[in-house]
């Protein structure tokens, strides 16, 4: 076992269990805060995919996202699909970011800096979720298996055709 997985992915999972636990306890106090990310995105999302069914009640947005943390963080921690869990959080964090730390509308100075605090700590979270979600330990990717695959399927068939071309051939002269 290596260390990221003993420690880096449950360390760095933590922080999102933490998280979506007090988004859902405090939900509407989060949501409040959501509603100027989601009034901006949730149309965007809607024109993008107009049949999808994308909510528009910040609250409801919050626990989608608290959830998705949750378990995301859980498959992170516990090394089940760590490269799409550290993706889903990552893609969590953008909103979560966006939504509580906007540094940039806080008119006191000491307000501003704990924002921007919090806001380039979950930047540097989002680095490291982004190095998990790339992070193959050694094993291959999806996409190189995918091509390996075809690879090895198309090297079978052309095996195959030069055995049956082969047979054909004999049995031709057999024939004759």
């Amino acid at each position: 076992m290596t260390i990221t997985r003993l420690l880096a992915r449950p360390m760095l999972a933590t922080i999102f269990v933490a998280g979506g636990v007090n988004a859902l306890r405090n939900t509407e106090v989060h949501a409040a805060r959501a509603k100027k990310v989601t009034d901006r995105f949730v149309p965007a999302a809607q024109q993008a995919a107009p049949k999808a069914p994308i909510p528009t009640d910040p609250a409801t947005l919050v626990r989608i996202n608290a959830g998705a943390q949750l378990l995301a963080a859980a498959a992170l921690a516990t090394g089940r699909a760590p490269r799409l869990s550290a993706t889903v959080l990552a893609a969590s964090l953008v909103p979560t970011t966006l939504a509580g730390h906007a540094f940039w509308d806080e008119a006191d100075a000491d307000a501003r800096a704990a924002q921007k605090l919090q806001f380039f700590k979950n930047t540097s979270i989002m680095g490291g979720l982004l190095l998990a979600a790339v992070d193959t330990e050694g094993r291959p990717g999806l996409a190189w298996r995918a091509r390996r695959a075809a690879a090895d399927v198309r090297r079978e068939a052309r095996q195959v055709a030069k055995d049956a071309r082969r047979e054909a051939k004999l049995a031709k002269a057999q024939l004759t």
